[in-house]
């Protein structure tokens, strides 16, 4: 069964690569990542912060479009083809293909992300200038410019010589040479000295970046799973729609399930059945300096569904909860306040995080598995 599952998730990965719609996704994200550091520098201040911000949301942003993209048509396309009954036929089950397409097109995204990230890093690297007589930062330049090249005429060589897939060949040889430019960067400064690799090297973009790697697998698995009852274009907007959900559950879900449960604490407190603990705050900012507060805070001693005023309350707390539950928090895979607000993203943050990314992805599987297992694709 390992042999089948490698073979479907090395074919799915080349076919979502070879796809033109990620070099053109790839292509548009890389400029506007380097307009990122344009942009940021007309902000009264904060202008690096700012371009963090716009290259973040810029990779959130079209690793959403490709996840939505290339997962709604890697298994569409199999059904529709009918090359599905190929696979299904032989003895490998409908678990195990749902898993191969998955991890074949999470493989895929992860490596474009990885392309986005190394760009954003070296764009950061960079910096925004703040002036014109700042100096620019020339090993960013000279290596990211000669990584891009490179790496276009390595695909127009292979595919006019070879006859390798143009696209994929960049995607793969430029997010290799990308990678090199970024190591290559760190052990310069501005001026093409040799430094510590560690003066350049910021860990806490990458727990953000890692973070919205997740939110895209989360994406991809919700993708997977509406594929295997849904037509590409309805599930293109399922994806699109359990996205946007996903950004604005806090304030549609989230904000009616504080202000019941705030209504019900008012009332255990006229009632004498609330208590008062201190709530003891740290943060750590990225200068080192740790701010630690202590706010009295008040709590219930009892239930507070105890509190509610009729069956009403209390059932429509329990559907927000649940369609709370339900719909990935998307705001949870975004750090980039805290980046912005020199905070130090904890460690232990980022381990919550996956494991409420890693929660959803077995659960979308696991529903496409179902789904799937009685789909007439004959």
């Amino acid at each position: 069964m390992f042999g089948q599952t490698l073979a479907i998730i090395r074919n799915t990965f080349f076919e979502s690569i070879r796809q033109p719609i990620m070099l053109v996704v790839l292509v548009v994200a890389t400029i506007a990542l380097i307009f990122s550091n344009l942009l940021a520098g007309f902000t009264m201040e904060d202008d690096q912060r700012m371009m963090i911000d716009l290259g973040l949301s810029t990779i959130m942003l079209c690793g959403t479009l490709l996840a939505a993209f290339i997962a709604t048509n890697v298994l569409n396309r199999e059904i529709e083809n009918r090359t599905v009954l190929t696979v299904i036929s032989k003895p490998v089950s409908r678990p195990v293909f749902v898993l191969g397409k998955y991890l074949g097109v999470a493989g895929a995204l992860a490596l474009a992300m990885v392309y986005m990230s190394l760009v954003f890093l070296l764009v950061e690297m960079h910096g925004v200038l703040q002036t014109v007589r700042d100096p620019i930062h020339a090993p960013v330049i000279v290596f990211g410019v000669a990584a891009g090249v490179l790496g276009l005429a390595a695909g127009v060589w292979c595919n006019y010589f070879y006859g390798r897939v143009f696209s994929s060949t960049v995607i793969v040889l430029t997010t290799i040479l990308a990678a090199l430019a970024y190591l290559l960067s760190l052990m310069f400064d501005q001026s093409f000295s040799l430094q510590p690799i560690g003066e350049s090297f910021k860990p806490q973009l990458w727990l953000a970046l890692a973070a919205i790697m997740m939110a895209i697998m989360v994406l991809t698995s919700i993708a997977i799973a509406a594929s295997t009852r849904l037509g590409q274009v309805m599930t293109l907007c399922v994806t699109i729609g359990v996205f946007m959900l996903g950004l604005l559950s806090d304030s549609m879900l989230g904000q009616p399930i504080k202000q019941l449960d705030d209504m019900w604490l008012q009332r255990a407190s006229a009632a004498g059945l609330t208590e008062t603990i201190a709530d003891i705050r740290i943060i750590e900012l990225d200068t080192g300096q740790i701010n630690q507060t202590v706010v009295d805070k008040e709590v219930a001693t009892v239930a507070l569904t105890q509190m509610a005023d009729g069956l009403g309350e209390r059932l429509a707390h329990a559907a927000y909860w649940i369609a709370y539950s339900i719909i990935p928090n998307f705001q949870k895979f975004l750090l980039s306040d805290a980046l912005t607000q020199s905070r130090v993203i904890p460690p232990a943050l980022l381990r919550q995080v996956l494991l409420y990314g890693l929660f959803y992805i077995v659960a979308a599987l696991s529903l496409a598995t179902i789904l799937f297992q009685r789909r007439e694709v004959g």
